[in-house]
C-alpha cells in the first residue's frame, strides 16, 4: 500500500472530527441526520416535573419548531400572536389573530437562560392556521455562524447565530390552507425549502449567502382541488451510490433532486394522498414515509431508480396504523412508526412484515427519538413512552411531564430538550444515579 501524505492523514483526521462534532450537534429537525437517531446519546429513561430536570424556562409567545443546538446554545422560533381565536374554516380546526410578531431566540444550554430574542417580522391579520400548528412551526437549521429561519408564507430569515442580527430575508408567498409546516434543509451551499401549498406546488433552492434563488421545479401535475395538492413535508438529502438526492414526498408523489440543478432524477405515484407531513427516512436503499391523508400507509421507495419507477422501485406498502402527521425511524433492520392514534408498530425494514403493534394511548404528533438502544415516544398530552428496541414489543418506562407536547425533541449526550407549548425543557439524569 502506498504511504498516505501527511495532508491526507490530516484531512481524514479533520473529517472525522467533523463526524464527531456533527453527532454532538442537533442542528436540524430530527438530528444530525434527518432522521431521529442520537448516535452518542445517553439520557434518561424516567423523569417527571420533580426528577432529572435539569431546568425548565417560558418559552415566550408560541411555536411548534423543534430547538436546534449547536455547542452551548439552543434556537427556537416563536410567534406572538394577539387577538387569537378559534373558530372552524371549510371543516378545519383553525385559529385566527389580528397581529402576530414572529421571530427566533437564543438560549444558553448549560441553565436555559435567554441570550437573545428578535423580532423578524410583524404581520397585521396573519392567514390563519391550523389550532393544532402555529405561526412558527417549521424547525430552523443552524450551522456555525449562521441560523437559518423559515415561516412559510411569513417569510425566510439568514441570522447571525451569535447576536441575532439579520442577514438577509426573503419571502415566497403561498397558500398553506392550514399553516406552514415544511422544515428547511441545508445542502452545500444551498438552503432548501418545500413548497407544497394549495396554489402552488415547488421546491427551491436558494443561495444560503444571499437568500437569492439558485432554482425552482415545479412538483408533478396533481388531480383534485387545491387542498388535495398541499403537503407539509421536510426534504431528506442522503448520497448514496456516489450521487446525492433531495428526496421530497408530496402530494399523490415522491420526487428525487439533483441539488445541483433542481431536475428531477425520478419520481415515484405513492397514492392519491395528500397534506404528508412526515419527514422520509433513509435505510437498506430505500426512503420510508408516510403517505399522508386520507388512508395513509407507510411506503418504501428504493432510490437508485431514474424517470417514473412507479412499476419498478416500490418496495413495499404497509397500511398498519401508519401515521398522518409523525415520522417513521429506522433502527438496523427494523422501522417503528406511532400513529396519530398512540399505536406503534414495529415492522422489518427490508420488507415491511409487522413484527408487532401496541397500543400506548394518547394522540400523537411530534415524532420519535432513538438513542442507546431505547425508542422514545413523546404524545400531545406531555405522556412519554419508552421502549427497548426490538422485535419483541418490551416497555421500559411511561413519563409524564405538564403542557401539549406537539414539537419533536432534540437529544445530546445524556440530556433531552423537550418544548412544550409553554416551556423548554432540559431533561437530564443526575449523575450520580
Amino acid at each position: 500500500m502506498r504511504k498516505r501524505s501527511g495532508l491526507a492523514w490530516l484531512l481524514l483526521f479533520a473529517c472525522g472530527l467533523l463526524a464527531v462534532a456533527a453527532e454532538e450537534n442537533w442542528p436540524q429537525f430530527r438530528g444530525p441526520g434527518g432522521d431521529g437517531v442520537a448516535a452518542n446519546a445517553g439520557p434518561p429513561v424516567e423523569w417527571s416535573e420533580t426528577l432529572n430536570i435539569a431546568w425548565k424556562v417560558p418559552i415566550p409567545g408560541c411555536g411548534r419548531s423543534s430547538p436546534v443546538i449547536l455547542g452551548n446554545r439552543i434556537w427556537l422560533t416563536t410567534a406572538s400572536p394577539q387577538g387569537v381565536k378559534r373558530t372552524k374554516i371549510g371543516g378545519d380546526d383553525m385559529q385566527t389573530a389580528n397581529h402576530v410578531a414572529i421571530g427566533a431566540l437564543c438560549l444558553d444550554r448549560a441553565d436555559g437562560k435567554s441570550l437573545w430574542q428578535v423580532t423578524l417580522w410583524e404581520i397585521d391579520n396573519p392567514a390563519p392556521v391550523h389550532w393544532l400548528s402555529s405561526w412558527a412551526t417549521p424547525t430552523p437549521v443552524v450551522e456555525p455562524g449562521r441560523l437559518y429561519c423559515d415561516f412559510g408564507t411569513f417569510g425566510t430569515a439568514c441570522l447571525d447565530a451569535e447576536t441575532g442580527e439579520v442577514l438577509w430575508q426573503q419571502k415566497l408567498p403561498l397558500d398553506h390552507q392550514v399553516g406552514p409546516g415544511s422544515s428547511p434543509a441545508l445542502c452545500e451551499n444551498l438552503l432548501i425549502l418545500v413548497r407544497d401549498g394549495r396554489n402552488e406546488q415547488y421546491v427551491t433552492a436558494l443561495d444560503k449567502n444571499t437568500g437569492q434563488p439558485v432554482w425552482k421545479t415545479s412538483r408533478p401535475p396533481l388531480q383534485g382541488a387545491g387542498d388535495q395538492k398541499k403537503s407539509f413535508c421536510t426534504p431528506l438529502i442522503t448520497s448514496t451510490g456516489g450521487k446525492t438526492q433531495i428526496i421530497v414526498p408530496g402530494a399523490h408523489w415522491v420526487i428525487s433532486y439533483d441539488p445541483a440543478s433542481g431536475k428531477e432524477f425520478w419520481r415515484a405515484k405513492h397514492s392519491g394522498n395528500w397534506s404528508l407531513a412526515s419527514r422520509p427516512v433513509f435505510g437498506h436503499g430505500m426512503a420510508f414515509f408516510s403517505t399522508g391523508c386520507v388512508k395513509p400507509v407507510i411506503c418504501a421507495v428504493r432510490v437508485d431508480g431514474e424517470g417514473d419507477v412507479t412499476a419498478t422501485h416500490i418496495a413495499w406498502k404497509c397500511p398498519h396504523q401508519a401515521p398522518v402527521m409523525s415520522s417513521p425511524i429506522v433502527v438496523g433492520d427494523e422501522i417503528y412508526w406511532v400513529s396519530d392514534a398512540g399505536i406503534i408498530c414495529c415492522a422489518d425494514a427490508k420488507t415491511g412484515v409487522v413484527h408487532w403493534q401496541e397500543r400506548i394511548g394518547g394522540n400523537f404528533l411530534a415524532s420519535p427519538v432513538f438513542a442507546a438502544g431505547k425508542l422514545y415516544f413523546f404524545s400531545q398530552e406531555g405522556k412519554a413512552t419508552v421502549l427497548k428496541a426490538g422485535k419483541k414489543f418490551e416497555r421500559l418506562a411511561g413519563n409524564s411531564l405538564t403542557g401539549t407536547v406537539i414539537a419533536s425533541p432534540a437529544m445530546l449526550q445524556r440530556s433531552i430538550f423537550l418544548r412544550t407549548d409553554t416551556h423548554l425543557y432540559r431533561i437530564e439524569a443526575d449523575k450520580k444515579q
